[in-house]
């Protein structure tokens, strides 16, 4: 299964913030033995966003897009999904009503801050999401995310975000397997090495150097586990290898 991520965030470009979500949305599917072929930072600007979604969700098996969606005006990327996807952009009756919930609960809990500020939500706009689609709600946060045509939309707070991604993580799968070693050997010096086992086996050997002092990272990747294991082992006899750092 592959999966294209897409963080949207003026903020992210910006250098204002790091973006996390996708390093971390990378290793989850991962894990789950998907493969993220493509990661793009995009600005808040509803036709750039749209048209990466249309173009990705051509490319590929799933799209999971994250920022962008909230009450600010700024946030514009669940219109762009509708936009992208050729969908009309309406409201959700059940998501509109949690929003007045949630509102109000506030208000009840939090009644010195209820007297002052003025609470002027627009709760139609807040409950819009692309026709079809289905709603993504949890208690982390106010806006809701969703799922249609195989593009994934989450809030960009970390925690909305992580707490989305659990209503659908099942769905989300692959036969990617991985191993990696760890090697104080230099990148430099292995050149040949990795060579012949990239020519030796069907899998994807990737080399990462680590900072002075930490031993570099090899990474197996392959689809069959039993080739996975012979390369380990092949490198295993051929590259010094030591424990995992702590």
């Amino acid at each position: 299964m592959d999966v294209a991520l897409l963080t949207v965030g003026d903020e992210v470009l910006a250098g204002d913030t790091v973006n996390t979500n996708a390093s971390w949305l990378a290793a989850e599917l991962a894990a789950r033995g998907a493969t993220v072929p493509r990661i793009l930072t995009v600005p808040d600007d509803r036709g750039v966003i749209a048209e990466w979604v249309a173009r990705f969700r051509a490319d590929y098996d799933a799209v999971v897009v994250t920022g962008g969606i909230g009450g600010t005006p700024d946030d514009v990327t669940l219109e762009a999904v509708a936009e992208g996807l050729d969908r009309e952009y309406v409201v959700f009756p059940d998501v509109r009503e949690g929003l007045v919930a949630k509102a109000e609960a506030f208000r009840e809990e939090n009644p010195d801050l209820a007297e002052s500020y003025e609470f002027d939500l627009d709760f139609d706009a807040a409950a819009r999401l692309p026709e079809g689609a289905r709603p993504l709600v949890t208690d982390a946060g106010w806006a809701a995310g969703c799922a249609v045509d195989g593009v994934y939309v989450f809030p960009g707070i970390p925690d909305e975000m992580k707490a989305a991604f659990a209503l659908v993580a099942d769905e989300f799968d692959g036969d990617t397997v991985s191993e990696t070693l760890y090697t104080p050997t230099p990148e430099g010096a292995m050149g040949d090495t990795l060579a012949e086992v990239r020519e030796r086996f069907d899998t994807e050997v990737g080399s990462y150097p680590a900072g002075r002092g930490t031993p570099n990272r090899l990474k197996v990747v392959g689809d069959d586990p039993d080739e996975v294991a012979r390369t380990v082992a092949w490198l295993e006899d051929n590259v010094e290898t030591v424990p995992e750092p702590e």
